[in-house]
């Protein structure tokens, strides 16, 4: 059984699927093998010699090399990005470059090796997805557009002479994909890769609008992004309707490249403009994506994790189109697929590709539990002198951290996710997300997870329903400038129907706040209501922020590397400058009324 990735031909998505039942029913056999290539092939290299002296063997394996995180083999990949890599310190396969990943899931970016062989699995990845978007909608690039909001990074060349980009950069420069773009996307390559992303956003809509009728998907990588986009239509619809009524674009738009695009896509539409125009003049702006684009036949983006969060203004927008989370993938690798890519954001499972990278599973010793939303939780917990499970041999129900070892170089890595297994599709397990293990917010010895935070937001968030008013972003922090500290969570909040009469922070109903704030205290883990009972932490606060505050995060992060197409608001605010962007954009401030002590 091979278990090489097999790229799709335009025509022949059946043989995909067919190979994906092979190597799912496989998976203990290409598991077996696939870590005997990566041994066999590394096994002398600098980094495994030091813990095997040459041997392959996988108990031996297992009992000496390490499990490692990125900071561990951190000074290998430096060596190496360096231009000291005479020899081969983690892998004998030449590099290609390095994959950069975000740095806004765990702090700074990180650099993973790329090799050719591992580009191919991510390019396959692509390829299963569309196959199974294929067998689910039909071959809709034989009937229209994408609509995807992409944004390149540019590349950062190590003293090796490697260069270090984002994924999603790295496949937005292929010879295949540019040869694909004007047919397939509404983006031009210049918009794609303008260095400014307000005039790269502005574009790309701008000609996603001219071409509304071709339109058949809308996505990009993250929910947050798709539901950016449809936020910038709404503050500047006017503008845009101006530009294609006139066949001129605005004056700012100083992009050389976004300039020629729009000279041989943007002529005068008078009609197209009024047609816009009172669709974006509507009272409620509930359903618009498809009164934009109304052959649009689903969101492709990822709903699920951390994405949760915009999932039910995403479908207040969307009116009803379904929001197909693809992919389960990271820097470090391609990881799982989503075979039900209908279901619900919170029902969503992946079932993980046995193919791609050797896997190992270390268990979280507390159960997950899941609550009446049908959404993972996962309390504080730790994995000392646990051994390893094997992909086959995980149990549904049960938390694990993922482990990988990969040919591009890393070795029993922890990749840092939380997964619950659901079940198995043939012989290869299936999962949901449930947080980052290296995200955790505390002001004391309690731990509280990113499922934690995710299920106390949720519930909380509940109570603005009746009020008219939508949660559309939020991140945590651990405040101990005080004793004893406390949880300070921030809410940007808006209205559902865009009543300017609530915008205000000072309109928003303190007691119902103030329930928002009980509410995500009783939700919490039993630790911190044991410390909060016990008087070691205060009164959970939540801190309003007026609309724009987290545009003006993002732009923090992307103006320190951050690609734009991989950002995701972090869950808990570790720097100090992102932290003051938020301070500095508060309107509102609310405690839990059980407090006994408050911050002054």
């Amino acid at each position: 059984m091979t278990r090489k990735p097999v790229l799709m031909a335009a025509n022949d998505y059946e043989s995909v699927l067919k190979m994906l039942e092979e190597i799912t029913t496989n998976a203990r056999q290409i598991q077996e093998q696939l870590l005997g290539e990566i041994l066999s092939k590394n096994a002398e290299t600098e980094y495994l010699q030091g813990f095997l002296h040459g041997q392959t063997d996988k108990q031996l394996f297992k009992k000496n090399v390490p499990i490692v995180t990125y900071d561990h083999i951190k000074p290998y990949i430096d060596r190496i990005a360096n231009g000291k890599a005479s020899s081969d310190i983690l892998l004998v396969e030449p590099l290609i470059g390095f994959s950069l990943s975000s740095g806004t899931s765990g702090g700074q970016p990180k650099l993973i090796p790329i090799t050719a062989e591992s580009a191919n699995v991510t390019a396959a990845l692509g390829n299963l997805h569309l196959s199974l978007m294929i067998k689910h909608f039909g071959d809709l690039s034989q009937v229209g557009k994408r609509m995807e909001l992409l944004f390149a990074k540019p590349d950062v060349e190590t003293p090796s002479g490697l260069k270090a980009s984002a994924v999603t950069t790295r496949a937005f420069k292929e010879s295949s994909f540019q040869a694909i773009l004007p047919k397939l996307y509404t983006s031009p390559y210049e918009t794609i890769f303008c260095p400014d992303t307000k005039q790269s956003t502005y574009c790309q809509l701008l000609f996603g609008l001219i071409q509304r009728d071709e339109v058949v998907v809308i996505g990009s990588i993250f929910a947050a992004t798709v539901l950016r986009g449809i936020k910038f239509i709404e503050n500047n619809w006017q503008e845009l309707c101006s530009n294609i009524k006139t066949g001129k674009i605005s004056d700012w738009i100083t992009d050389s490249g976004c300039r020629k695009a729009a000279s041989l896509i943007l002529k005068p539409n008078p009609k197209l403009a009024d047609l816009l125009e009172d669709i974006c003049s509507c009272k409620s702006w509930e359903g618009i994506v498809r009164k934009l684009w109304p052959k649009t036949k689903y969101i492709g983006t990822v709903c699920t994790g951390a994405m949760l969060q915009f999932t039910a203004e995403l479908e207040f927008y969307c009116g009803g189109l379904p929001l197909v989370s693809g992919f389960y993938a990271c820097s470090e690798g391609a990881i799982a697929i989503n075979l039900e890519p209908l279901s619900k954001p919170s029902d969503v499972c992946y079932t993980i590709l046995p193919n791609t990278v050797y896997y190992e599973f270390l268990p979280i010793k507390e159960d997950c539990v899941t609550d009446s939303q049908n959404q993972v939780q996962l309390h504080t917990s730790r994995h000392k002198d646990t051994e390893t499970v094997d992909l086959v041999n995980v149990k549904p129900g049960q938390c694990y951290e993922i482990l990988i070892t990969s040919p591009a170089g890393l070795y029993r890595y922890k990749v840092g996710d939380i997964i619950k297994v659901t079940g198995f599709h043939n012989n290869t397990p299936q999962f949901q997300f449930v947080g980052r293990q290296n995200v955790a917010l505390g002001v004391d010895m309690e731990r509280t997870s990113e499922a934690d935070i995710l299920k106390a937001v949720a519930e909380a968030k509940v109570l603005l329903d009746p009020l008219g008013l939508i949660l559309t972003e939020y991140t945590s922090y651990g405040d101990t400038s005080s004793t004893p500290g406390h949880y300070v969570i921030f809410w940007e909040i808006k209205p559902k129907e865009g009543n300017s009469n609530k915008k205000n922070g000072k309109e928003l109903d303190p007691k119902v706040m103030e329930e928002c704030c009980s509410k995500m205290e009783d939700s919490l883990h039993f630790t911190y209501r044991m410390y909060r009972k016990e008087n070691i932490i205060a009164a959970l606060e939540i801190r309003v922020v007026k609309q724009g505050a987290f545009e003006a995060l993002l732009d923090y992060f992307v103006s320190n590397g951050a690609s734009l197409s991989q950002y995701k608001t972090p869950i808990c605010i570790k720097s100090k400058e992102a932290l003051n962007i938020l301070d500095s954009r508060v309107i509102a401030k609310f405690f839990s009324p059980r407090t006994t002590i408050q911050d002054n």
